[in-house]
Formats: C-alpha cells, structure tokens, sequence
C-alpha cells in the first residue's frame, strides 16, 4: 500500500513539475511578444518565401525587367527594416501561357512558397489564377488590368489599375480637350488583355456618343499595319483608340505618322512604357494614357523611390516597376499583421489592406480583392511623359 501511495505521489509530483514547466514556457513567450517596457523583446521578423512569375525574355522582356528590379529593391529595404524577412523566388513566363502555368505549379509544389506575385500578362493570369485558387495560394496580379483578373477567385488579387478605370479617364480627357467627335479603334485580337482593353474603348466611347468610324484588328508580333492604317486615314477620326502592348503600338504609332496620319492616340495600358518613346521616337508625341504612376509627381515618398531606383538600375522607374515596388510593401504589412507564413491568415490579411501609404497613393481592396485607386492622365510631349492638362 506503501508503495503504491509513493508511486501515486511521485506520479503527481512529475504531472505538477511538467505543468509548472509549461506555464513557465506559456511565460516566457507571451513575454516576448510583449513591449519593451514591459521587459519582452522584439517580435522575430516573419519569414516568407514569395513566388514571382514574371515576363524576362521574349518581345515583352521590359514589362519583367521592370516588375522584378521593382521588387528586389522593395525586398532590400523591406528585410533592412526587419518586421518581415522577405526570399523571392522567379521563374520566367516569357509571356506564355503555357511557361507562366508550368512557373505556377513548379512555385505551388514547394510548401514553403507562402504566396505569389505576377504573372505580368492578363492573359497568363487566366490559366495562372484559377489553378492557385483552386490550391489555396494567394496570388496578385501588379500588372493585370483586364477586366474580371480579381473575379477569378478568392484568392486572386490585384493591385494594378485596371483598364476599366485607366481608359475611360484617358477617353474623357482628350475628348474635352479636343472637342473629339470621330474615332477609329486599333486592338490586338489575340490577346486577353488588348481585346480587353478594346471592349473598354468601344463601350466609353459609346457611353459618350462618339461616332467609331471603323474598328481594325492585328496580332501579336505583326509589323505591318499599312492596311488598317490607310483605312483609318481615309476616314478622318479626331483621335485614334489603341489597346496594344508597347511593341506593336509603337510601330503602329511610327507607320501612322509617317503615311501622314497626325491625331492624337489614346493608348491602354500597354503603352505605360518608357519602351514606347525608345521605339516610337518622336512619333509617339502626343499620346494619351492615364496611370497610377507619374515619375515627376511632387511627393516625397515617389522622389525617395525615384532616386533609389536611379541609383540603383541606372533609369527611372515606369508604372510597372511602381506598381511591383508597391505590390511588395503590401505583402509585407499583410504578413506583418497576419503574425505568421500561413498562407490561409495570409489572404485574410491581405484582404483586409486598407489606406496604405504607397509610391502609387493610397493603397486599398475592394471586397473582390481589386484595387481601389484614382488614375492620372499623361500625354507624350517633348520627349517625355507630362501631366495632361
């Protein structure tokens, strides 16, 4: 009996010392995660792996280039500040949906991969979207801007402006400035994001009863477009609507102004590229655009990241290069609030962004994951990207 009572005790005596322990461990932690005047210690910087699917070689290489160096320089300073520890991981979509897709699967394979980030193109987000929504990865789009990206699923953002504000803007202002009447329209009909584009300008300019004169298609990689130019010519629009990448619109510019075709284009998204004056030259003077991104707007936080993108890649930064920069910041307070790399807490604090400050101006979701910002309008003139007054 004797022993039996000594076991029971020690028993008891073993149970109290490994609760004892674990209150103590329950202390300690809770107290590390206090203030510092309470004596706890700083939070540990949360840790992620996010993966980058991005345009890098092919016709469109620009469009990455840009994206990318915009994240890495959002990465060296955000892991400087040590509330979050960043790792990128970047695979190249050459613009294809079939590369972007293989990208995706390859980054959704490795479980440590928290979330995602690109791809560039409207048209790989398609098949790149509903396959990581379906996987439960957040995914966001900083350069998708045709219409329905955010829709695709939960899990699917975007904090790109899309065309459907952008191009209605850009109509609406060289209309009132021109007192445009007639228009002729030019898209791209083999692209998710240019035919986009396209339905956004017919359905403004219908909005606001302008007579579309003629409406011309091309494709992806076409250099000559002497038939659907000399067409357009012959029917004396006020302004020609283009929805085209930088590459075909700059030669579509180009060949325009050298058959004699002299008014202003109004371009999508596709133009908001430094590529445009590299190709175009002075042919693409007087081009209109609207964007959340201008390089000379008078704010200190767009002067501070112009001067370390300068210092740091030898030229300015474009709008996807802005939009990256921003996309990144957002990542970070997502997974700064959501305390942990899970990739459930991660959507749900990431839905949840609301008025953050970035280079791109006030930064929130809607309640479909779709960016929520106000576009500025621009205009190509001496050489450069100008407010549109």
């Amino acid at each position: 009996m004797r022993k039996i009572v000594n076991k029971s005790f020690l028993f008891i005596s073993i149970l109290l010392l490994v609760a004892l322990t674990a209150c103590s461990g329950n202390s300690k932690e809770t107290s590390g995660k206090g203030d510092s005047k309470d004596g706890g210690q700083a939070n540990e910087a949360v840790k992620a792996k996010i993966g980058v699917i991005s345009y890098l070689s092919g016709p469109g290489a620009a469009y990455g280039e840009a994206i990318t160096s915009g994240f890495k320089l959002a990465q060296k300073e955000i892991n400087e500040k040590g509330d979050v520890n960043i790792e990128l991981v970047i695979e190249d979509s050459a613009g294809k949906q079939e590369q972007a897709l293989a990208a995706a699967q390859k980054l959704m394979s490795d479980d440590d991969i928290v979330a995602l980030l690109g791809p560039t193109l409207s048209t790989e987000m398609n098949v790149v979207g509903p396959e990581a929504d379906l996987n439960g990865i957040p995914i966001m789009g900083t350069s998708t801007t045709a219409v329905g990206i955010p829709q695709i699923g939960d899990y699917v953002f975007r904090n790109s402006l899309p065309e459907a504000l952008a191009i209605p803007a850009a109509i609406k202002k060289a209309v009132d400035k021109y007192g445009a009447k007639k228009v002729a329209i030019l898209y791209g009909n083999d692209d998710v994001f240019t035919k986009s584009g396209f339905d956004t300008m017919k359905k403004q300019a219908e909005k606001m009863g302008l007579d579309v004169l003629t409406i011309e298609t091309f494709q992806k990689g076409q250099s000559d477009y002497n038939a659907q130019l000399t067409k357009i010519k012959g029917l004396k629009p006020d302004l020609i609507l283009c929805s085209a990448l930088y590459n075909e619109g700059a030669v579509i510019m180009d060949q325009a102004r050298k058959m004699g075709i002299d008014v202003p284009f109004v371009g999508g998204n596709g133009f908001n590229s430094p590529q445009v004056l590299d190709i175009a030259g002075k042919a693409s003077e007087g081009l209109i655009v609207a964007t959340p991104w201008f390089a000379e707007k008078d704010d200190p936080k767009v002067k501070e990241f112009v001067q370390k993108f300068e210092a740091a890649y030898g030229k300015k930064p474009d709008q996807f290069a802005a939009q990256a920069y921003d996309a990144l910041y957002i990542y970070a307070e997502a997974l700064k609030n959501a305390g942990e790399a899970d990739r459930d807490a991660f959507r749900d604090s990431l839905a949840n962004i609301k008025d953050l400050e970035g280079v791109l101006g006030k930064f929130s979701f809607d309640k479909d994951g779709d960016v929520v910002m106000d576009p500025i309008v621009l205009i190509i003139k001496d050489g450069k990207f100008q407010l549109f007054e």
